[in-house]
């Protein structure tokens, strides 16, 4: 480092000095050597004697002219002092420009510090660990995987002997009594779809029932008030609140969370679901259950995903368990709205309109819980079915309605509706019922219950002759169901 550079803190420092006072340390050298040498010229001329016959000339020589004295003056005097003054607003000027670049400089500096600031301060809040939105979720996962409580299910062997025990566990530990038919369908219904619809008049024991098989299987049914106002999928799941930065998680998004932790039968009873309109807030639901891999099924919870997050979300969604039945209660009066086609088809329909009559349950028969697994439930009833199919004759019998059906209605059972008739039919039988009973009790509710969207008239006139043509088919007064949605629609229309 040279000597000069101990002055300056730096370099730098030193360069900047450099660079503001090189151009006029130039312009001063500049003017010290013109001067001198001006100055050095006249001297000489001095000693030489040379000097004061020049003046006289040049004053003789603008003498005889005033321009040329005017001149003369302006170039010796006006231009110099006006090159001085330029050179001192020049001065000036570099002075304030650079004051404003500085001044601008300072000011970009802050902006971008600022800016910094404000980006280090936001990625500060990513980087830290908020606060879990999920609290009961989070619980659940502490606690872990329950235990399951299966043991054979305490020995039953069979669907005839579930829908037995069911029924006298009601009775005698539940006071809730129950026909057999009423039990056989309700059973045959959960082994058909994961959405049953009960329906009927107030105080038939419509929720009592879906909530005495929770009770019976170990494992409390979960009761879901459903309020008039819903209309999506969040006002059954709960949402996140922005303002308190928690997640409200309602009781049936607690339940599939912890369902899927299980292998427990869960059923969430939709109490009073057409209170609001099912195909709405259930939408989601029904579509998924449609999907035959079960394990594709997942709704939307949240749309990002927090590092504290619930383990069992997974992006944001829960699954939709395989273990979980959804039981919907259904009033049809003029405070409710009426069920679409749409949730008719994939659920099972059961009818509740009388009170059972009391019954003594026998004394030597178990009435304890059994405590079934789904898995369990679902081999049953896969092994039942495959004992069982529906017999020849009622097929070629369900051909032959199917074609009068087409051919005076216009109307048909369809594929899905023919898998539920024979996996009814078979679960049915298996649970001790008869074949044509469980056929009668489907077809009334699949199939005859279109006919109320029909034209009115044309289903009157024709309706004699459609009960007539069941009698023909199936037997004198065998489908007694089926005539009695046909004698209501013809009343109501």
């Amino acid at each position: 480092m040279r000597n000069r550079d101990y002055l300056f803190e730096s370099p730098a420092a030193y360069g900047k000095v450099k660079k503001k006072y090189g151009g006029a340390i130039f312009l001063l050298a500049l003017l010290l050597i013109i001067g001198g040498t001006l100055i050095g010229v006249l001297v000489y001329l001095k000693l030489q004697g040379l000097l004061d016959p020049m003046l006289e000339e040049l004053r003789d020589f603008l003498s005889r002219s005033k321009f040329l004295s005017v001149m003369a003056i302006f170039w010796m005097i006006v231009i110099p002092v006006m090159l001085i003054g330029l050179l001192i607003l020049n001065s000036l000027r570099r002075r304030r420009f650079q004051e404003m670049a500085a001044l601008w400089r300072r000011a970009t500096a802050e902006l971008a510090k600022k800016e910094a600031e404000e980006r280090a301060a936001e990625q500060a809040k990513r980087d830290a660990v908020p606060e879990p939105r999920f609290s009961v979720l989070n619980r659940i996962d502490g606690m872990g995987r329950g235990e399951t409580r299966d043991r054979s299910a305490s020995g039953v062997k069979s669907l005839k002997e579930l829908c037995d025990r069911f029924r006298d566990f009601a009775a005698a530990r539940l006071g809730l009594y129950y026909s057999i038919d009423d039990i056989r369908a309700f059973i045959a219904g959960m082994a058909v779809s994961r959405v049953l619809i009960l329906q009927g008049m107030s105080g038939t024991g419509k929720t009592s029932l879906a909530y005495a098989f929770g009770e019976f299987m170990g494992n409390p049914s979960v009761i879901v008030p459903v309020q008039p106002m819903w209309k999506e999928r969040t006002d059954l799941l709960g949402y996140y609140n922005e303002f308190t930065r928690q997640y409200n998680e309602t009781l049936l998004l607690e339940k599939m969370y912890e369902a899927d932790m299980s292998d427990k039968m869960y059923v969430v009873v939709l109490d009073e679901l057409n209170i609001a309109r099912v195909e709405y807030y259930f939408a989601e639901f029904l579509s998924l259950l449609e999907i035959p891999d079960s394990e594709s099924r997942y709704l939307d919870v949240v749309p990002d995903v927090w590092v504290n997050d619930p383990k069992g979300l997974r992006n944001g969604r829960i699954h939709l368990p395989d273990n979980m039945w959804f039981i919907g209660t259904a009033n049809n009066d003029d405070s409710t709205f009426a069920i679409s086609d749409k949730v008719y088809d994939r659920a099972m329909i059961m009818d509740l309109n009388n009170k059972a009559e009391y019954f003594a349950p026998d004394e030597d028969a178990p009435t304890g819980r059994v405590g079934f697994t789904a898995e369990r439930f679902r081999t049953m009833v896969s092994e039942e079915e495959e004992w069982f199919e529906i017999t020849a004759r009622n097929k070629n019998r369900l051909k032959a309605l199917d074609e009068y059906l087409i051919e005076k209605f216009r109307i048909t059972f369809g594929n899905r509706i023919m898998r539920q008739i024979r996996s009814y039919i078979s679960v049915y039988v298996a649970c001790g019922g008869e074949e044509l009973d469980a056929l009668d009790d489907i077809l009334s509710k699949k199939v005859m219950r279109k006919l109320a969207s029909l034209n009115a008239a044309y289903v009157r006139s024709e309706a004699e002759t459609l009960s007539k043509f069941l009698d023909d088919l199936f037997g004198e007064d065998r489908m007694p169901r089926c005539k009695d949605v046909i004698r209501r629609i013809v009343q109501n229309g």
